[in-house]
């Protein structure tokens, strides 16, 4: 079977559209603030009615929440802040009764340091647990003060390791301390994995997400990291677990053990770090039997501060930093995976949002006022880039009815993610040491931070215009504020409206399903170097579709060709997104012109 005949081999999880849900910001059944599962059941009927094919739940599992569920306590329970066991069978066997598949998020590159794993490794250096996570001896300075194992920076900011006063040793986190890395090296851990995984597959699961899947592999050693930024002690140690020497023997162990027994289970993997094609592409081929599909970041990584400059050292992640790109970056990025993946048998996933990214409005289009009266428009400009890629389609609670950044005016004390709040204490405090002015200016850390915080997702899902946007009752206090803008911006009077943003992302993923060239075809980019146009062809057969996108804020005459064999196609438009008589109903291929409005996007089949 050659490459682009395994792309092209239907699938249930290459046509279904996945639906994230960050359960505590979704819906509160029970007014203590907090999102649940029954709040989750409650809106299965506006799920089913929007074409949703899986619900994938962020983590319910226990969890002291120091980073909001992905440090997980007990692998087999649910956190009582969402409900039981029961609760989630319920929702298990709706979703089902609907047509409908359930996905769960599989952190396991790392436990919480609360897991009874871990609180049997660390009680002593001889526990049989003990090698479940890694363990190594301090280093010493030549004056004698103790240093941990190696330079690795965490995610999170500081030493990748963790002093453990009682053993004398410290412990490996990439993330936060209360993330304790588990040493996947050891046979006992990977048993370990798959129990929990057989467990929640024979419960009732359709799938699992896998959290940072291609961390789980570490260089033997833990060698020191390059020194990229002399000034800082803690290094970038990607190189020495990210895509490690053993990640896709793990991997395929796991197919063997596990995914095996379950052929239907939809797999998706999270690849940070990491912009090799080629490497990522070995994930999901078919032939080696490791996953269906993967989250790559390099699209995600576009203006992200990569430059080591006077602050960006202070977090190992910069992704707080905003970064210019144009848009031929952003065209490049999607090409190359678009087409990469098609030539080699690989599949992708199609995401602008979920529970790590700010909103796509904001972040993408650079939307600053709520009130912006082509807000509706640029929202429904970017579901057209979404929905007419090949990959599978992820859609994040929200991103449905055009939720926006927060509030520029919201101070620090807002955001509850750990990421940001580590971010702003070290810029403040080397501000503070740098200038001895005990208030520095944090003006333009807190325009990086409405811009990219993760807790631009994670605002509650706006339902109603009444107080509390519908997410809990109105008289109780959310665990997060709610974003202010919806008393206009909500799903309830989005619903019945056959122009609202709701209402275009159902004709788009419509449309995606009754036109596989969507889905299936492979992609050619049109322009590669417009400024503000991104076009691009779709072609499966004899079928081929066109998609100009303008993203400019201004009028733009666009023109171009697409070479055909044979004759001369015309090709019918089939969605737009503004509502004008001017727009052309049909166009010749061979000899395109168009002009198209601000932040207007279309779409022609032939």
């Amino acid at each position: 079977m050659s490459s682009s005949t395994s792309y092209a081999k239907p699938a249930f999880f290459k046509e279904a559209l996945i639906y994230q849900i960050y359960p505590a910001s979704f819906c509160d059944s029970n007014a203590d603030g907090f999102g649940d599962l029954n709040g989750i059941r409650s809106k299965l009927d506006y799920l089913q009615s929007f074409g949703v094919d899986v619900v994938w739940l962020s983590p319910i599992y226990k969890s002291p929440l120091k980073d909001m569920g992905y440090d997980i306590s007990d692998y087999k329970d649910i956190d009582p802040r969402y409900g039981t066991l029961e609760d989630w069978d319920a929702l298990m066997h709706d979703l089902h009764a609907r047509g409908m598949k359930i996905m769960m998020d599989l952190v396991v590159n790392h436990s919480s340091d609360q897991h009874e794993w871990f609180l049997s490794s660390r009680s002593s250096k001889t526990d049989p647990k003990r090698d479940w996570y890694i363990w190594r001896p301090p280093k010493y300075s030549p004056s004698g003060e103790r240093l941990p194992p190696n330079n690795w920076g965490s995610m999170f900011g500081g030493s990748a390791w963790d002093w453990d006063e009682k053993t004398q040793e410290y412990y490996l986190h990439l993330y936060v301390p209360g993330q304790p890395d588990l040493n996947w090296e050891n046979p006992q851990v990977r048993d370990a994995v798959w129990d929990v995984m057989l467990w929640w597959l024979k419960r009732g699961t359709d799938g699992f997400r896998m959290d940072v899947i291609n961390l789980i592999s570490k260089v033997p050693g833990l060698p020191d990291a390059e020194i990229t930024d002399p000034e800082i002690p803690y290094q970038k140690g990607y190189k020495h677990f990210v895509n490690g020497p053993r990640v896709h023997e793990f991997l395929q162990e796991m197919h063997r053990e596990v995914l095996s027994l379950y052929p239907a289970a939809i797999t998706v993997g999270e690849t940070p770090f990491t912009h090799d094609a080629a490497e990522v592409v070995k994930y999901v081929q078919p032939e080696r039997k490791e996953l269906n599909m993967v989250f790559q970041f390099e699209m995600a990584d576009l203006g992200k501060c990569h430059l080591m400059t006077h602050d960006t050292h202070a977090h190992p992640s910069n992704a707080l930093i905003p970064a210019p790109f144009k848009l031929p970056s952003l065209k490049r990025v999607v090409s190359k995976w678009q087409q990469y993946m098609y030539d080699n048998g690989g599949w992708n996933t199609l995401y602008l949002e979920n529970h790590d990214l700010a909103r796509s409005v904001s972040r993408w289009l650079g939307l600053k006022d709520p009130n912006d009266p082509l807000r509706a428009r640029g929202v429904k400009l970017l579901a057209v880039l979404q929905t007419t890629q090949g990959g599978t389609l992820f859609v994040y609670q929200g991103q449905e009815i055009g939720h926006a950044n927060v509030p520029i005016e919201w101070g620090i004390e807002e955001y509850k993610d750990v990421a940001t709040q580590n971010f702003y204490k070290e810029v403040f405090d080397r501000r503070v040491k740098e200038t001895n002015n005990l208030k520095p200016d944090m003006t333009d850390v807190m325009i990086g931070i409405n811009k990219k915080a993760r807790d631009n997702a994670r605002t509650p899902v706006q339902w109603t215009a009444i107080q509390n946007a519908g997410f809990t009752s109105p008289n109780v206090e959310p665990w997060m504020r709610v974003n202010s803008d919806y008393l206009s911006w909500n799903a309830e009077s989005q619903i019945a409206d056959p122009k609202s943003v709701r209402s275009f992302w159902k004709d788009a993923i419509a449309l995606r399903k009754a036109h596989k060239v969507l889905t299936y075809g492979n992609f050619e980019l049109l322009s590669p170097e417009h400024e503000t146009i991104f076009a691009y062809s779709r072609k499966m057969g004899s079928t081929v579709a066109l998609v100009m996108l303008n993203f400019s804020k201004n009028e733009v005459r666009y023109t171009t060709k697409i070479v055909l064999d044979g004759e001369a196609k015309t090709a019918h438009r089939v969605l737009d997104n503004i509502d004008s008589d001017q727009v052309e109903g049909e166009i010749d291929l061979g000899n395109i012109e168009v002009t198209l409005a601000p932040w207007e996007a279309r779409v022609y089949i032939a």
